[in-house]
């Protein structure tokens, strides 16, 4: 996963999409939708070395799930989860602001997503802001998120066993897990805390002989719950999440900011590798 000689990024923008890819690329790295009335994400996020898409966009076990993304479960009794999909009549919605140009040097780019978060009726609960940026290594990248609710009311959050920043790849029935602590087993890692999870599986559109790709999802040691319980579903979706720790509470008016990065990463996951980008990411 070490760094290489690679080209300069290019970014294309509009108010609802922005790609992310290396200066004459076949394709970008990273693609940020942000369509009106829809939840944001990011998908597809391609392999560094170009090769196979490492997320899945409403697979069928979770039609709700896209890629990489933001959702909670219970703000002042509303789902922001599961897009209404499971007979919830009362989930909220998602109202995505324009989308500004992303700001691009040499091998970083950078952007930001802001959207209001709203009840059945349309009223506005709470302003989300996802400040993203992305350096890349060559043979891996790293994808850093400053994750920001600002609360039009008081709102309450309450426990469950997954919510925040999530990620869904294409798992088909095989794949790794390996967490900071050393764990391995998916079962075990599931609602522990951890600095760090990675997981790894096989790409279905992969070419090269080791169809292998991963991303390690950190969470910085300024978080709430820091090191913070961790979803780890059983088709290898993760999520580290404050929500698994119990309620909490955000006054009107006031601010929540969390900071996480995500590696994203040919080949199975090497602790080393991963043990570098954290070391980076917390200095």
């Amino acid at each position: 996963m070490g760094s290489q000689p690679h080209p300069l990024l290019e970014a294309h923008h509009s108010p609802e999409r922005i790609t992310i890819g290396r200066r004459g690329g076949a394709s970008p790295l990273v693609v940020q939708n942000a369509k009106a009335g829809k939840r944001p994400f990011i998908h597809p996020i391609i392999a560094p070395d170009g090769d196979g898409t490492l997320t899945e966009d409403a697979p069928s076990h979770h039609p709700w799930q896209h890629g990489l993304y933001v959702g909670l479960n219970d703000v002042n009794g509303i789902g922001f989860w599961s897009e209404g999909l499971v007979n919830n009549p009362a989930d909220g919605s998602f109202r995505p602001h324009p989308l500004s140009e992303p700001v691009v040097e040499g091998q970083r780019a950078s952007w930001q997503v802001k959207t209001d978060w709203l009840d059945p009726v349309g009223k506005n609960m709470l302003t989300e802001t996802q400040a993203w940026s992305l350096h890349d290594l060559g043979r891996a990248y790293e994808l850093d998120l400053v994750w920001t609710l600002s609360a039009k009311i008081d709102l309450k959050f309450g426990r469950s066993d997954y919510g925040g920043l999530f990620i869904r790849m294409p798992f088909r029935g095989t794949g790794s897990v390996l967490t900071s602590e050393g764990v391995h087993e998916q079962s075990r890692a599931e609602a522990q805390r951890a600095r760090w999870v990675a997981i790894a599986m096989p790409i279905p559109d992969r070419n090269a002989a080791d169809k292998t790709s991963g991303v390690a999802m950190m969470d910085h040691p300024s978080n709430p719950e820091h090191p913070v319980p961790w979803r780890v579903d059983g088709q290898l979706g993760i999520a580290p999440s404050r929500s698994i720790a119990g309620a909490w509470g955000l006054q009107s008016g006031k601010q929540s900011t969390s900071q996480y990065r995500v590696l994203v990463y040919p080949g199975p996951s090497s602790a080393d590798a991963i043990e570098a980008s954290w070391a980076r990411f917390v200095r």
